[in-house]
Parts: C-alpha cells; sequence; structure tokens
C-alpha cells in the first residue's frame, strides 16, 4: 500500500481537520506563514518522497493569498518527489469567471487551472463547479464532487412533507441543478426569472396577490418587490432599452477609467432600475426551497423570497446553497429579510462563526464526502457511488 500524506492549507483547517479525522489520521505537518516583505512561505515538515500527497485547500474571501499559499505547496511536494500530488478544493476559486463575459475580459478560471497544472498538480477533487464545463480547463483529472446527496438527505430529515415542497430556481442558469433534486424527491420544481430589460414594457401583467396562476410577475425597486402602485424611478430609457448596459467607472491608476459591469445582485439593488421578477409554477400553500450552488450577495435571494412569500402565497422560504461566501453585508441582508425562514449551506466554504451563531443558518457537514473520495482515490477504486442519492 502505498504511502500518503494529507497537509490542510490555512483558509479552511476546520475542514482539513474533519476530513483526516474521518480518514483515521492527522494533517501533516507544515509550516504556513509569511515572509516581511508578503511573500507567501511554506515549509513542508514530513518526507513526501514516493508518497500520495492531498492538500485540503478551499476558496475563501482572502482568495488570492489562499490560491498562491496553494500553489506553493503543490511545488514544494513536488520539489520533495511526492509520487501524486491531488488538490482538494471545495470551493474552486475563480469558478464564477469561468467564461467570457465581456470582449475584453478574462477567463480567469482557466487561467487558474493553468497555474495548479503547472505548480504541479496531478489530480484535483472539487465539489459543485460553478460551470461544469470547466472540468475541460484542465489536462489533469478532475473530480467535480455533488453536494445534491448530502442536501437531499437534509432535506428528507428536516422536512416532514418533502414530497409538497417546490424546488425553486432563483434564475434559468439553476434549472438543471433544480430539476435533479426535485427528480431525486419525486417533489415539483419551479422557474423565477428576473428582467429590467422588459420595465412598464413587461408582456406579463403585474398579477401580485395569492394568485395560484401558472405565471406571477412583480415589480422590484431597489432590491425589493413592491406593489403595481409604487413611483418608478423615473429612468424610462434605461428601462425600456435592451441594449443598454448600466457600468461604474473608477479611476484607473494609468489614466482612463475601469468599468465594472454591474452583477445582477447589484442591479437590482441598483435605487436607478425597475426589475420585473416572474414566477414560472405553483408554490401557494407549500414549502419553497430555493436552490443555488453559492450565495455571494443577497439581492436575488432577497427578491425571490418577497415574491414567493408576498405574491404567491409561499408557506415559507428556504434557502439552500453550497457554496455561502456572504460577501459584503449579504448576510445581514439574509437575516433582517423575513421572507425567509431558513438558510442551509454546507462547509465546503469557510463559515464564519459570528454567522453560525444565528438560529436562521444551519450547517452541514460535507467532509464524509471528500474523506470517501480521497480513501477511494487512494485506493483506485471507483467514486460514482458519491454522486448517488438515497
Amino acid at each position: 500500500m502505498r504511502k500518503t500524506h494529507i497537509f490542510g492549507g490555512s483558509s479552511h483547517p476546520e475542514l482539513a481537520k474533519l476530513i483526516a479525522e474521518r480518514l483515521g489520521c492527522v494533517l501533516a505537518a507544515a509550516t504556513l506563514g509569511r515572509f516581511s516583505n508578503g511573500e507567501t512561505s511554506v515549509e513542508i515538515g514530513a518526507s513526501v518522497r514516493d508518497h500520495d500527497v492531498y492538500i485540503v485547500q478551499s476558496g475563501s474571501v482572502t482568495v488570492n493569498d489562499h490560491l498562491m499559499e496553494l500553489l506553493v505547496l503543490i511545488a514544494a511536494a513536488k520539489g520533495g518527489s511526492a509520487r501524486r500530488i491531488t488538490a482538494v478544493m471545495p470551493y474552486f476559486p475563480y469558478s464564477k469567471q469561468s467564461k467570457m463575459k465581456t470582449p475584453r475580459g478574462a477567463i480567469a478560471a482557466r487561467m487558474v487551472a493553468n497555474l495548479l497544472t503547472v505548480a504541479g498538480a496531478d489530480h484535483i477533487i472539487t465539489m459543485d463547479l460553478h460551470a461544469s464545463q470547466m472540468q475541460g480547463f484542465f489536462t489533469t483529472p478532475v473530480d467535480n464532487l455533488y453536494a445534491e446527496p448530502t442536501l437531499v438527505r437534509w432535506i428528507k430529515e428536516n422536512i416532514a412533507a418533502y414530497r409538497d415542497c417546490v424546488i425553486v430556481s432563483k434564475n434559468p442558469g439553476g434549472t438543471k441543478r433544480v430539476t435533479s433534486i426535485a427528480d431525486a424527491l419525486k417533489a415539483n420544481f419551479a422557474l423565477i426569472h428576473t428582467d429590467r430589460r422588459r420595465g412598464k414594457n413587461s408582456p406579463y401583467p403585474v398579477t401580485g396577490g395569492n394568485s395560484p396562476a401558472e405565471i406571477i410577475t412583480s415589480r422590484i425597486i431597489s432590491g425589493h418587490v413592491v406593489d403595481s402602485n409604487f413611483p418608478s424611478p423615473g429612468l424610462d430609457h434605461i428601462q425600456q432599452d435592451p441594449l443598454s448596459i448600466s457600468v461604474h467607472s473608477t479611476a484607473c491608476p494609468l489614466g482612463g477609467a475601469i468599468d465594472h459591469h454591474l452583477s445582477d445582485d447589484e442591479e437590482l439593488e441598483d435605487e436607478s432600475l425597475e426589475h420585473m421578477i416572474t414566477l414560472v409554477g405553483d408554490v401557494s400553500g407549500r414549502v419553497a426551497i430555493v436552490l443555488d450552488d453559492m450565495l455571494d450577495r443577497a439581492g436575488a435571494f432577497v427578491t425571490a423570497a418577497e415574491h414567493l412569500t408576498l405574491n404567491c402565497a409561499a408557506k415559507q422560504v428556504i434557502v439552500i446553497v453550497t457554496h455561502a461566501m456572504f460577501s459584503r453585508e449579504c448576510w445581514e441582508k439574509i437575516e433582517n429579510c423575513d421572507a425567509i425562514t431558513q438558510v442551509v449551506v454546507t462547509n465546503a466554504f469557510p463559515v464564519n462563526q459570528r454567522w453560525r451563531e444565528s438560529g436562521k443558518l444551519s450547517v452541514i457537514d460535507v467532509s464524509p464526502v471528500f474523506a470517501e473520495a480521497i480513501r477511494r482515490t487512494h485506493n483506485g477504486e471507483s467514486i460514482s457511488c458519491l454522486f448517488e442519492c438515497d
């Protein structure tokens, strides 16, 4: 049997320790720090010659520092003649930048994949990539584990009438994920679509009320659902022009300006824009589960929850995500939103202790999934069973 070492980076020491404990071992010694000039310092304290090395390092709020630390750890293991190096990355950093969003943008996720390969990684284990096609960025094997079986198990154990609930996608891009979990639960699903280009010219009327109609549309202003009598911001040309793009410009040190395209959540919170939000499906009198792979900004989740409860008569709204980043004031907005009853996340991304103390947040441990993936990889066994729901 080949020898193995598991190292934990500084991004998520709790998860690294849990994975090691489930494998019946302890984390290998490594000294992680910084030089006085800010450069990352790594020193491996155990021999890795002809060993299989697993390095657990997730994305985090200080993503650049921890990514660099992972690259240096991989290089150190490679320099120590490790037999095979596997980067265990529960959240893959820069995964939101997996496609060209602007003509002169960068596919940063592909760049990170290249960096990992050049550093010496032979294998990548991650969970719920933001875009599954990212696996094609690598020239080395990639195992993209799914949180779906773990989430389905939580729903079955914590929601009594789970087959009567409705799994909701807050945008069209999450439809595949939502329908897969709905099939596993034998439950119904629904789709939310938010569009600022319609403005007052929406093809669907603002239905409002507790109507069980198949299509229910509401207005969003300043990040919240409002009734049909609420005054518009007054920028009709922005609302009616489908080609207009709202940007913020900041000074560039080399002269000129850098244009930052607003994200969907930033657009929802922009007071100068009016949006239309539409639900396709029926959640009347049922528990609505808003599902996504990550929770970065609160806007889309808050407006979805308000629309589901205020105008679609949902019994309650539960938000379930794999990676909870809670950027900026995200958690405060979620916690203060009465329409959201509960938020369920995994510990694939580091969860702040302050957030854990809230009665609204529940954290699911995914260390058993990663531990089993590591065990099966080390023993040359198939990991296909980790993709199956109970």
